[in-house]
């Protein structure tokens, strides 16, 4: 391991031999480790949905916030008409 590095530990995990099929070869064509790919698989997929709930949960912080300005639908549709 080089220094500054995290430390890494292992998991197992289950998938259908399609996948594990696809993963070996891609490891093959890009010379890349299988542990490599699901371990950047696995980032990005946690950089998406980790940044998706965060935008979520903020949305909903800002409705439930006292300084939430709220309109009816009838509003909406007039305004939207007008242009």
């Amino acid at each position: 391991m080089i220094s500054g590095e995290p430390k890494s530990e292992v998991v197992t995990i289950r998938m259908t031999s399609e996948m594990k099929e696809r993963i070996e070869k891609l490891a093959q064509a890009t010379k890349r480790s299988k542990a490599f790919l699901f371990g950047e698989a696995i980032s990005s997929y946690l950089d998406v949905n980790e940044w998706q709930v965060k935008a979520i949960q903020e949305g909903l912080d800002e409705a439930r916030s006292s300084e939430a300005k709220w309109t009816s639908q009838e509003n909406l549709e007039a305004k939207y008409a007008e242009d």
